[in-house]
């Protein structure tokens, strides 16, 4: 048990906080969207993932990012924790990003965009149980041996984005520098994470003056590190700031990791709010659809986005260079 939740070879590796609303924490999903705003943009997310297991996941996620016009830049802050397991297994990365924007044609753009950050892993030893303690009918200590509770990395992350008023398209990689992150004292090096990500906004009505009053979004992530993948596709249905999204995760006929195993996750609805482009709120939750069941109690996930121009910028030139149309949740 030890050695499948600590990481006892080359291969093992730690589970990174999972959002399913990956747009509404845009710094952690790739660094390029970093300043992809107004001006200013203070995002907060949280997850409380398999309610119905005893001490299942909570992951928390705050963010501050800021558009420089001038420089074509954006420069962001992020807090991400995960607590989770019945040894409360602790995460906490703290990273600083970048992006610089630019022009590729009259009506498409680029963003590449750079994360460093700091991670803390934390166990409790107190709260493990071995076989030794079992076989010993459960005494308090354990002949085996955790020379420390707590493991810290540098890391990096890059990625970039093409994108125009209706398009997006991206990739993203991170754990570039391969930290180790193991317990106990052996090679774990974490193996590098990809994502591929993009959408489509298609406009329903538009106002007299042009502004789109009702549109759907068609969206997509597929990430992967090492052995394990994952496809997030689903559509946004957007009315004059009201926010319904359908989602299926998984990846069923392309890829099964062994017989008998269905590479099916869930089903994903969400609804949102968007207040004149200042205050994003939204709600989604998870319905399970592998073998785990609704035994879980599913996932549950709220976001608030608030974003605003200083009197200095204009908000409607702002929206005009280097604005990207994806969604905020």
């Amino acid at each position: 048990m030890l050695v499948l939740m600590l990481g006892c070879s080359s291969i093992s590796f730690g589970q990174d906080p999972q959002f399913s609303q990956f747009y509404a924490v845009p710094i952690y999903l790739n660094p390029a969207f970093t300043g992809n705003t107004t001006q200013i943009r203070v995002a907060a997310i949280y997850r409380k993932q398999w309610p119905k297991i005893t001490k299942a996941f909570n992951s928390y996620g705050f963010s501050y990012d800021q558009n420089f016009q001038k420089i074509k830049s954006g420069i962001g802050f992020m807090v991400l924790s995960d607590k989770s397991g019945a040894s409360a297994l602790k995460f906490t990365n703290i990273g600083l990003s970048y992006a610089y924007k630019t022009a590729l044609s009259r009506k498409v753009y680029a963003s590449a965009g750079v994360r460093a950050s700091y991670t803390i892993r934390g166990i409790n030893k107190s709260e493990l149980r071995f076989y030794d303690q079992y076989v010993r009918d459960d005494p308090n200590s354990s002949i085996e041996d955790i020379p420390t509770n707590q493991v810290t990395y540098f890391d990096l992350a890059a990625g970039m984005i093409v994108f125009s008023k209706s398009f997006w398209a991206g990739i993203s990689f991170d754990h570039l520098t391969r930290p180790h992150q193991s317990f106990i004292n052996i090679t774990t090096q974490l193996p590098i994470k990809y994502s591929l990500h993009g959408g489509y906004k298609i406009p329903l009505e538009k106002s007299i003056k042009g502004d789109v009053t009702k549109s759907i979004t068609v969206a997509l992530n597929y990430k992967g590190q090492q052995d394990w993948d994952q496809l997030d596709v689903g559509l946004y249905l957007d009315y004059q700031g009201l926010i319904l999204g359908l989602w299926y995760r998984g990846i069923p006929v392309l890829k099964a990791y062994q017989a008998g195993y269905s590479n099916n996750d869930a089903i994903i609805f969400l609804v949102g709010y968007k207040l004149a482009d200042y205050i994003s709120i939204g709600y989604s939750f998870d319905l399970t659809i592998s073998k785990l069941s609704m035994a879980s109690g599913g996932s549950h996930e709220i976001s608030l986005i608030y974003e605003w121009a200083q009197p200095k910028y204009k908000r409607d030139n702002i929206k005009k260079n280097f604005m990207m149309p994806c969604m905020k949740f």
